[in-house]
């Protein structure tokens, strides 16, 4: 392709970089060509990213667009490295979640799920996530997510419920799926079972609320306290350490208990902490899970008090049909009326809550099925153990994984819910008999009765979501996507779902496929408003991520998400980074438009770098060598952050502020020869700059590349650069830092005496050697291009001019004669400041070498820099004692 006339500039890259435009055309294009669609090549090596599936509840928010930005980023990276990528896209069916907004929707219209059914209920479910995941979709084509379309799943969808029935059904007949009577933590509000980590613990300032249970035999009482007295109605014993000399005479004895006068026993058990309060608890098996295993080890009946609303039962006798908070107000006053509470004392405790819905958590016994973790955890301790273990970025995360899976506790798996895979389990009405099946069952294998009923509960939403990795690839058919792209390459998610879905995807994949499903895990942290809050509908500080990309464009976000912070740590959401990022975006387009005012009739097939390469040429071709090597090293370590900065000071300071400026004089120039080699070079570096950039800013980097000199149909797949040797010139560079540090200089000082650019000055440059001498005379054209001399003297041999504005520079010293423009004082109050500075630089780099520490763990390569470092600042610090001597003896 070669580069239109300079009329036609206008409508290839117009004036001001829309991005609306850009997306809305790119995009399309991406999708029709299939560009993002993994192909099966044994040829290539496959690299796959499963998207963490959002829940259908609602739009995405700003920690899905940083999640699906870095997995984004990656993919496309990996793409253009020659791998064969998947990026798999899904969503996933939130049971409690969606079916909490679906009935809230429901109650806005005067009507609950029961007026519906079961059926229509779950019709109206369906019809809500058709809505959503259409508004999912859109939200990730304005981010620009390189997904597979074609290979979309839903965690509902017909082959994960088959997978789920499978898992399931092989957990079963492996004897670790069970169904049990046992405490589980219960949402009154969504009337679910929970399992442990949906319980959020909250610090509750309470009471502790102390009784007096009289002895059955009259002979005195004994005391307990809780947190929970409308519990008591459900006591079914006391029980005491049995090495507690108080109590050893009242073991086997009972007790009645008040308002409800049963007779309970006094029992003794190791549980107990004789040093807690008075050294006996109360026992209430149905309402308290360490209550609930003492009563097993002593046989204690199990009273339920509450149903499933947290309203008191028949159980609770005269305190049937109150709320359960309401009851215990009402216990307090009347067995403080009794005289059987007798002290009440302010008590902070720990109170879990419900995930979903902020309820109180109550401990309820319950019929559950149940996952028996300890076997799958065993099994993930072992593979963690090994060299094949998953790999935490950052480290520190895998301890927390650990630390849960060495105490973990069986898995309640069920939910009282409509919306959700429902449990694969059918009761024989005539004999009794439970049937687990992959398929609907419709007779009874031992009765051969029809009268069958399916379990009504459904499973917990992270049962299907765990098997994410592999379900989505076709198990349990042997699938060739499988095959191919199994396992996973990284997973990219918050530090908030390690226990929720991480550790859960590992168990599964370890027992159903053999092995760890992903190799890595990438977490990253949440984002925070910019005073560090946590961003919630109740403060109002939600930032939503179509907003930004509405206001500043979505490569403007994705730059400003993925550089934000480094892996795991929390970021801080500022729209004036946002803004400074939108400004990025346009310094490139504007470096490009002025590529292309400068490229008439330039083609591809014209570049040539084996022409005389100028220093600037050079130097952007050595700084792009090792920005391609940073970018790829930082990208591999997944420290976006890095490398974000690596690109935009390249693109910003080397291409844009040096290079392009420098590029001006050969361009402008009449050497034919200069000027195509100067075109080459900037089509190079500005090709291989945008392939760089392109994983962060998918959109821009398109349009650029595709109005350049270019070969292919897209920089989606376009080769990824490598760096090259023979493109790193290491003299060009010193040449180049020093034509800079003059310029700079020269730049200050004139800013310090308000001298403008426009004035002409006088410009005496003293070299420190013959090298740098050689260096500066062939630099003189940019010398005088950047500094504006009327006269410039470049000499080793120069005599110090008096009064002179002056500036040590590594290899050199600068002179500015500006007799009449400043007076001797500034000069000497400039000089007097540049000389501390210089001189706390020596100072802190002496205290760093004579520090022990710091000299036996840093590298011999960091120490050489910092003696290199301070032998620069002594030099330029003598040269500055030397000038004032100089100017106080005038």
């Amino acid at each position: 392709m070669s580069t239109p006339n300079a009329q036609d500039i206008d409508q290839l890259l117009p004036k001001n970089y829309d991005p609306k435009a850009a997306e809305q055309k790119w995009y399309p294009y991406w999708i029709q060509n299939q560009f993002f669609k993994a192909e099966r090549d044994p040829n290539k090596r496959p690299f796959t990213i499963v998207i963490p599936p959002p829940n259908v509840t609602g739009k995405l928010h700003l920690g899905h667009a940083l999640d699906t930005t870095l997995q984004d980023i990656i993919t496309r990276t990996k793409r253009m490295q020659g791998y064969s990528t998947l990026f798999l896209p899904g969503m996933d069916h939130a049971g409690i979640a969606t079916q909490a907004r679906v009935e809230a929707t429901l109650r806005e219209e005067g009507i609950s799920r029961h007026d519906l059914g079961r059926e229509k209920f779950v019709e109206k479910v369906w019809e809500w996530k058709h809505i959503y995941a259409g508004h999912i979709r859109e939200q990730w084509e304005k981010l620009g997510l390189a997904l597979d379309y074609s290979r979309e799943r839903f965690t509902m969808d017909e082959g994960l419920s088959r997978a789920v029935r499978e898992v399931f059904v092989r957990l079963y007949e492996k004897g670790l799926i069970y169904r049990g009577n046992r405490i589980i933590n219960w949402d009154p509000a969504a009337r679910t079972a929970l399992s442990d980590i949906e319980v959020i613990y909250k610090e509750v300032k309470g009471a502790l609320h102390h009784m007096r249970y009289p002895l059955a035999d009259g002979t005195g009482y004994i005391e307990v306290a809780t947190t929970r007295p409308e519990t008591m109605l459900g006591d079914t014993a006391v029980a005491v350490h049995p090495e507690d000399e108080r109590y050893k005479h009242l073991v086997g004895k009972t007790v009645i208990l008040p308002i409800v006068g049963r007779e309970i026993p006094i029992v003794a058990d190791d549980y107990v902490d004789p040093e807690f309060g008075s050294g006996a608890v109360k026992i209430t098996p149905a309402h308290d899970p360490n209550d609930f295993e003492l009563g097993l080890r002593h046989q204690l009946p199990q009273i339920v008090v509450m149903d499933e609303s947290g309203t008191m039962n028949e159980q609770a006798g005269i305190y049937q049909g109150m709320d359960r908070f309401a009851c215990r107000k009402q216990i307090i006053k009347d067995l403080s009326e009794q005289g059987v509470m007798f002290k009440i004392e302010e008590h902070i405790h720990q109170v879990g809550h419900s995930e979903r819905s902020d309820a109180v958590v109550e401990p309820y016994l319950s019929t559950q099925w149940f996952v028996k973790m300890q076997p799958l955890a065993d099994a993930a301790l072992a593979s963690a153990a090994s060299e094949d273990s998953v790999k935490f970025v950052p480290e520190r995360f895998k301890n927390n994984y650990l630390r849960w899976i060495e105490n973990i506790r069986d898995w309640c798996i069920s939910r009282q819910l409509w919306w959700g895979h429902r449990i694969p389990a059918w009761y024989c009405q005539d004999c009794g008999e439970t049937i687990v099946s992959r398929e609907d069952v419709s007779e009874c294998p031992s009765c051969h009765s029809h009268k069958l009923e399916q379990d009504n509960d459904v499973l917990d939403t992270w049962f299907s979501s765990g098997l994410w990795p592999f379900s989505t690839l076709g198990w349990p058919e042997e699938s060739e996507d499988m095959k191919y792209f199994y396992p996973t390459n990284v997973l990219v998610t918050g530090y908030d779902i390690i226990f929720f879905w991480v550790a859960r995807m590992i168990f599964t994949g370890l027992e159903f496929t053999g092995q760890n499903p992903f190799e890595t895990v990438l977490i990253h942290g949440i984002i925070r408003d910019s005073e560090g809050r946590k961003m919630s509908k109740s403060l109002g500080n939600g930032v939503d991520p179509m907003e930004v990309i509405e206001k500043y464009g979505a490569d403007a976000l994705r730059f400003t998400l993925a550089t934000g912070n480094s892996p795991g740590n929390d970021q801080r959401f500022y729209w004036e980074k946002v803004e400074a990022n939108r400004n990025f975006a346009n310094k490139i387009w504007n470096a490009s438009r002025f590529a292309l005012m400068n490229l008439s009739g330039f083609r591809y097939e014209d570049i040539d770098l084996s022409g005389e390469l100028s220093t600037p040429d050079k130097w952007i071709l050595t700084r792009l060598q090792r920005a391609i090597a940073d970018v790829t090293r930082l990208t591999d370590a997944f420290e976006f952050g890095e490398v974000g900065r690596v690109l935009y000071n390249f693109i910003w300071d080397d291409l844009c502020d040096w290079y392009i400026e420098m590029a001006k004089l050969p361009l402008y120039g009449t050497d034919e020869a200069a000027k195509k080699t100067t075109q080459s070079v900037l089509v190079t570096v500005l090709d291989q700059t945008l392939r760089l950039l392109h994983p962060f800013m998918p959109f821009i980097t398109e349009e650029i590349w595709q109005a350049l000199p270019h070969q292919g149909e897209s920089i989606t797949v376009a080769e990824w650069p490598t760096a090259k040797e023979e493109w790193i010139f290491t003299d060009a560079e010193a040449e180049m830092n020093l034509l800079t540090e003059v310029i700079r200089s020269v730049r200050n000082i004139r800013a310090e005496v308000n001298v403008p650019m426009s004035k002409k000055i006088e410009l005496l440059i003293k070299p420190n050697d013959a090298l740098a001498l050689e260096r500066l005379k062939r630099g003189e054209d940019y010398i005088t291009r950047f500094c504006n001399p009327e006269r410039l003297e470049i000499s080793d041999q120069l005599t110090t001019p008096e009064k002179a504005m002056s500036s040590v520079i590594t290899g050199a010293e600068l002179f500015l004669p500006l007799a009449g423009l400043i007076d001797l004082e500034q000069e000497l109050g400039r000089l007097e400041k540049e000389l501390a500075t210089l001189h706390n630089e020596v100072e802190r780099i002496e205290k760093k070498l004579n520090n022990a520490g710091f000299m036996a763990k840093a590298p011999e390569k960091v120490v050489a820099e910092e003696k290199a470092k301070m032998a620069d600042y002594m030099e330029k610090r003598d040269k500055v004692i030397a000038r004032l001597a100089e100017l106080r003896s005038e």
